[in-house]
């Protein structure tokens, strides 16, 4: 059996046109070769598997090329080329400062830069994961890397650029390297696929793309993963099924069902799902990225935002069609919120099964509030409504009787009961008269009489000011306070207490309190409140306390 060697390893870059996803920093690199403008230390930065060492090791092999080309791309026949190919070349140190992190790992390393290279120009040394290098090791590196040999090149890796000492930034010249693209990570696939004989459509190789997450490597690891699983002949189904990935089907049915108000439907699928061992959350997170890429779809000009095969696009592009900008709005709210609040739910199911209704509910909403009970304080029946034979129990009875003996219960038929069970309270409610000022003045003074088990709340009500009027239908009772600190007090603990109490004694229900702070009355004396005011304005008036009070140090806050 021949050897095997992984695609990650087989396929990895040794040019900087086989480069993928890093165009800008491979042509910045290419320019200082061609131009002899080499600095002595630079800093590669990014995420895992971008190609961070592999660019440092094309970017060694091309400065110690013998005879490069007129792009000073490397002969790939002089003896360093050979021996980079081979995995012997003389003039690349390679350190992993994850586990050569101590003082001891870096002098060693810098007695061997004092070595000039046996083959070549530079002696090139690429230290990975460089931030972990201890303190004391950043420190002894420091003077080497700010003044090395002129044969010495230094080319640090990390993946978390922050931690790297100031002192080391400013000594190197610093290249972030960018997350690769779907659409270059697919391309690449496809031509991999390829040269192995692998039969493999798009969707399956934009699934295989998302899932590596912007790493070329983790791409390539994945798409062993699936060829290992499916053989030579990869179908959509068997990569899903492999990378335990959602299908789109599911969030397309979704869809389908919110706009048709079927949260039956909804439920199920989400049944479906779990039973398959897919995580609650994860279910809500991507039917978030659906709702996503329906309003990218539908917004002209947001084309390249959907990195999806055409296929999915045009498929994006018809349910879009079906969708208002209202309805993604209000879904993407929606799913947003169930997602943060899920771990503090108690029931996580009936948390997103919830969620679910309340997408349903979406497209029905606007019918239901055409004809709902209008939440104004003094609703108005047209007189058209009146004789409307839709809304007259007649024929709101066999819709009720359809409804309850119906199979499948539709959001739109439960919804259409609701106007004709509250229209004789809303009836009952206009008929109601409104009571005189004078009226509600008298009882608001037995209202205080209500509260006599708690006498300062007695003696503020009945000692308060009203001022009585009526706005939109509505007895209006503006109630006023002294300060604020009442104002506040009686809005957060008792308004409903009051408003509800106030209603009774009336018998009206269209009554509201307002709660308002007195004016000062600037001419007249202001009485002190707070336990502090009755302090400063006692040490006022008596000098003795005063002095008493500075004596003793006391704090009258």
């Amino acid at each position: 059996m021949s050897e095997y060697i992984v695609s990650a390893r087989k396929y990895r870059p040794d040019s900087f046109e086989s480069l993928i996803g890093q165009d800008t920093i491979a042509r910045t690199l290419s320019n200082s070769i061609r131009r002899g403008q080499l600095a002595h230390a630079y800093l590669f930065c990014g995420p895992r598997g971008v190609g961070k060492t592999t660019t440092a090791r094309i970017f060694a092999k091309m400065i110690n090329c013998a005879n490069p080309g007129p792009d000073m791309q490397p002969c790939g026949e002089c003896e360093s080329c050979v021996s980079f190919q081979e995995g012997r070349s003389y003039c690349i140190h390679e350190l992993d400062a994850a586990s050569n992190n101590s003082v001891e790992d870096i002098k060693t390393l810098m007695e061997q830069v004092q070595v000039p290279p046996q083959v070549g120009k530079y002696s090139v040394y690429i230290i990975d994961e460089v931030h972990m290098l201890s303190q004391a090791a950043f420190n002894a590196f420091l003077k080497t890397l700010e003044e090395p040999p002129a044969h010495a090149i230094f080319i640090l890796a990390t993946t978390e650029k922050h931690k790297i000492l100031p002192t080391i930034l400013s000594r190197c010249q610093t290249y972030d390297f960018n997350r690769i693209s779907i659409p270059d990570m697919v391309r690449n696939l496809r031509g991999i696929a390829q040269k192995e004989g692998v039969n493999i459509d798009d969707e399956s190789l934009h699934v295989i793309a998302s899932k590596a997450d912007g790493a070329m490597r983790d791409a390539l690891t994945i798409f062993d993963q699936t060829v290992a699983f499916c053989g030579t002949d990869v179908k959509y189904e068997d990569v899903i099924r492999n990378l335990n990935v959602l299908d789109y089907e599911y969030s397309f049915k979704l869809v389908d069902a919110f706009l048709g108000g079927d949260y039956a439907t909804a439920f199920l699928v989400l049944d479906e799902i779990l039973a398959k061992g897919f995580n609650a959350l994860h279910f809500v997170g991507s039917l978030s990225s659906h709702l996503r890429n329906l309003v990218v779809a539908k917004t002209g000009g947001l084309e390249p935002l959907l990195e999806l095969p055409e296929s999915l696009k045009k498929r994006y592009a018809e349910q879009a069609g079906r969708c208002s900008h209202q309805f993604l709005y209000d879904a993407l709210g929606i799913t947003t919120s169930c997602e943060s609040g899920y771990k503090a739910a108690v029931n996580p199911r009936l948390h997103i099964e919830f969620a679910l209704m309340r997408l349903s509910y979406l497209v029905a909403k606007p019918a239901a509030q055409s004809t709902a009970v209008s939440p104004s304080p003094a609703p108005v029946i047209s007189s058209a409504a009146e004789k409307s034979p839709a809304t007259t129990p007649a024929a709101a009875a066999p819709r009720r009787r359809a409804a309850k003996s119906g199979s499948a219960l539709s959001m739109s038929a439960l919804l259409e009961e609701k106007p004709e069970e509250a229209a004789p309270a809303e009836a009952a409610a206009q008929d109601v008269a409104l009571p005189a000022d004078e009226t509600v003045r008298l009882q608001w003074k037995e209202l205080a009489k209500q509260y006599e088990n708690r006498p300062r709340l007695a003696s503020m009500l009945a000692s308060g000011t009203i001022d009585v009027r009526e706005e939109n239908g509505v007895k209006l009772i503006d109630f006023l306070v002294l300060n604020d600190a009442q104002k506040q007090w009686v809005e957060e603990k008792l308004l409903r207490d009051l408003e509800s109490r106030v209603r009774d004694l009336l018998s009206c229900p269209k009554i509201n309190i307002l709660v308002s702070v007195k004016p000062m009355d600037e001419s007249a004396e202001k009485v002190p409140y707070m336990p502090e005011e009755k302090a400063k304005d006692l040490m006022e008036k008596n000098p003795d306390v005063r002095a008493f009070v500075a004596d003793l140090g006391l704090d009258t806050k």
